[in-house]
């Protein structure tokens, strides 16, 4: 084994010590992004390609855009061909956001503020979209894909409207093409914000901000899923800790992190907080974290790598350590409209997947983030 690799083990294996533990095998998939636009159409994609954004060069912008009916149907149909120890098939946490900017509305206004719609609205533009709130729906009573929260959108709405109001040319046209994910690197080598990351912070003053996204989102969640979400994952990761107090008074009890978490603390400070599987903060809610990864649409790695295998030894450390293994695999693997054999191709993987901890774990059982946070606390 190389250098690279050894270190690399000795890394998986030392993040899985510290935390709750069980001899259970417990396998928790989560899926981000769901409800999101990304690309609108490969109009807009070819359009920002032509102008010198290299959007090819992102996975993100060549394959993901908001989930169609197909994505959703293929992906269950998937999910059900398969039982766990407990007679289940396996489930995936669908991390979504629920609304997505009001492009005409923002553009009518002449960019004097901010304006979104429930992601529902969005989906009555899109071709292919029309049973997608019906399929959530569905997938939730079958236990196939259960919604949690991501937040209100994919977006950093107060940095997004900065950039559009201070002129920057690859904002202004991305959102023409009515799209807000695009590369750092912009036109001409124009640098470009990060907007995806909701809840990073330019300013404190962005704090009240973000906690009004935080409450209208967590109210529209419950409006457009029938349920109050209990977890929260924050989009990119970035996220002040004062905002818990918000997450907590709205019913969060479960919140996503990394187990070093780089909080935001506004004028481009950031502080590390570390953290575990099940670690209680101030307010009585727990951390989940993530130990194993499956993203074969990546193009952030080689393209040999076996996404399938390295994952289940990804599991097989953490269940070593008596651990839950909580994959991160994002909505992108699994979205075709865009490029029907991206999707293609991630599902024959998901199943090699789902097969090989079955056949390996035959005891393994398979819950949602919900689910485990519940266990963890003993409820």
């Amino acid at each position: 084994m190389h250098t690279a690799a050894l270190k690399q083990n000795l890394l998986r294996n030392l993040s899985n010590l510290p935390g709750w533990r069980t001899r259970r095998h417990i396998v928790v998939i989560e899926s981000d992004d769901w409800g999101s636009i990304r690309m609108a159409s490969h109009e807009s994609f070819r359009r920002l390609r032509d102008v010198g954004l290299p959007v090819e060069r992102s996975h993100y912008n060549r394959f993901d855009g908001l989930e169609s009916d197909d994505d959703l149907a293929f992906l269950m149909e998937t999910l059900a061909e398969f039982r766990d120890s407990t007679g289940r098939p396996p489930v995936i946490t669908g991390v979504n956001v629920v609304a997505n900017p009001d492009f005409d509305r923002i553009r009518e206004e002449g960019f004097a503020a901010y304006r979104y719609e429930p992601y529902t609205r969005t989906l009555q533009r899109y071709p292919a979209h029309a049973h997608v709130e019906a399929l959530w729906h569905e997938a939730a009573d079958r236990r196939l894909i259960v919604p949690a929260f991501h937040g209100r959108e994919h977006l950093n709405a107060a940095r997004w409207m900065r950039a559009l109001r201070g002129g920057n040319r690859s904002t202004l046209l991305a959102f023409e093409c009515g799209v807000t994910g695009i590369p750092r690197r912009g036109i001409g080598g124009e640098e470009v914000p990060n907007f995806q990351a909701a809840f990073d912070l330019d300013t404190t003053a962005d704090l009240a901000d973000q906690q009004e996204v935080l409450r209208s989102g967590l109210a529209l969640f419950e409006q457009l899923h029938g349920r109050r979400a209990r977890y929260f994952v924050p989009t990119n990761g970035y996220f002040n800790g004062s905002l818990e107090k918000t997450l907590a008074d709205e019913g969060i009890r479960y919140v996503n992190t990394s187990k070093v978490h780089e909080e935001p603390l506004g004028e481009g400070r950031y502080r590390n907080r570390y953290r575990y599987i099940g670690m209680r903060n101030e307010l009585g809610q727990r951390y989940l974290t993530r130990n194993c990864f499956f993203e074969p649409s990546s193009m952030e790695h080689p393209a040999s790598k076996d996404w399938v295998n390295d994952c289940l030894h990804e599991i097989e450390t953490a269940f070593r350590w008596h651990k839950p293994a909580t994959v991160s695999s994002h909505r992108v693997n699994y979205i075709g409209w865009l490029d029907p054999a991206n999707r293609e191709r991630s599902l024959a993987r998901l199943r090699e997947l789902l097969a090989g901890i079955l056949r390996r774990w035959p005891d393994a059982e398979f819950m949602t983030s919900d689910e485990l946070g519940d266990l963890i606390a003993g409820k």
